[in-house]
């Protein structure tokens, strides 16, 4: 039983590295950027959520939409004035940009909030789900986390797929002058899968904070660094593919705890990114392109 119940806990933790991961790979698929400040819009959320929450007493849910909002025009902000102007440059710019936008972040929560770490009061209150005669145990967290990362795939998969926008994103990620031509607003395209990608980050920010109830200003550094891993491992351009990334990073880094090392936890999940590199470097479910010169 005890390998079931950290099995679930690993499904737990896999379900908030999806819907990080889906942030990365939705802007990767469609601008061909990897934001690395993502970690840290996961930071700002959450930030949100406890001064409304904690300061103002507001209610959870509004404080959630408020902070999804807030994150929203962040992204949108972080894309206009610190990517778009790079959109012609480099990769290595758009990295070394991305590093700096992340540290910028980190150094203001640090400067508003101090170095204390915050008790981050979790705003999922539901009954836990007893199997085996108490032996099985999935928490309240564990539930909502897995129902709301697999809503999100489901809602993002048929957005891209159904409505004008997603085709639009869709067009951009496959020619963006081929779509320019054809009269699809770039601009506002590649800053609508920014304003998503962000939204989600507030949402992945309480869901991680909730079940890891600990908030400081390095609180979305490595949780972001590890759903990269998963958006790389599941194919990154994929959106089902972050959710299998994701699951299968958790499961994998719980595991490791558990079994291995706590202190190598971290050095297996690196491992498999150069693993996969190796082996299939599109990922799982990743599309191989061939670029003509």
């Amino acid at each position: 039983m005890g390998f079931l119940n950290n099995f679930i806990n690993g499904i737990s933790l896999g379900s908030i590295y999806s819907v990080i991961a889906l942030g990365y790979t939705m802007v990767y698929g469609i601008a061909k950027m990897l934001n690395f400040a993502h970690g840290d819009v996961i930071m700002v959320g959450a930030y949100i959520v406890f001064v409304l929450t904690t300061g103002a007493g507001m209610n959870p849910y509004l404080a959630l939409l408020i902070s999804m909002v807030a994150c929203t025009l962040l992204g949108m902000t972080i894309e206009r004035f610190a990517y778009r102007p790079l959109r012609g440059a480099s990769p290595l710019a758009v990295l070394i940009t991305a590093i700096g936008v992340s540290y910028f972040l980190q150094n203001v929560a640090l400067l508003i909030f101090g170095t204390q770490v915050k008790s981050f009061k979790s705003i999922l209150e539901f009954p836990s789900i007893k199997l085996a005669g108490g032996k099985i145990i999935i928490s309240d967290e564990t539930i909502i986390t897995i129902v709301v990362s697999l809503i999100i795939m489901i809602g993002l998969t048929l957005f891209v797929n159904k409505t004008k926008p997603g085709r639009a994103m869709l067009a951009v990620s496959e020619d963006r002058g081929a779509a320019q031509l054809m009269g699809v607003n770039v601009n506002a395209t590649i800053a609508l899968t920014f304003a998503i990608g962000s939204g989600l980050a507030a949402v992945a920010g309480v869901l991680l904070c909730s079940t890891y109830p600990a908030l400081s200003s390095q609180t979305g550094a490595m949780p972001g660094i590890k759903a990269f891993v998963a958006a790389v491992l599941g194919g990154i351009g994929s959106i089902p593919g972050a959710l299998i990334g994701g699951l299968a990073i958790g499961v994998v880094e719980i595991l490791s705890k558990t079994y291995i090392s706590s202190q190598l936890a971290d050095a297996i999940v690196f491992a498999i990114l150069i693993i996969v590199l190796l082996v299939k470097p599109t990922g799982i479910l990743g599309k191989k392109y061939i670029e003509k010169v």
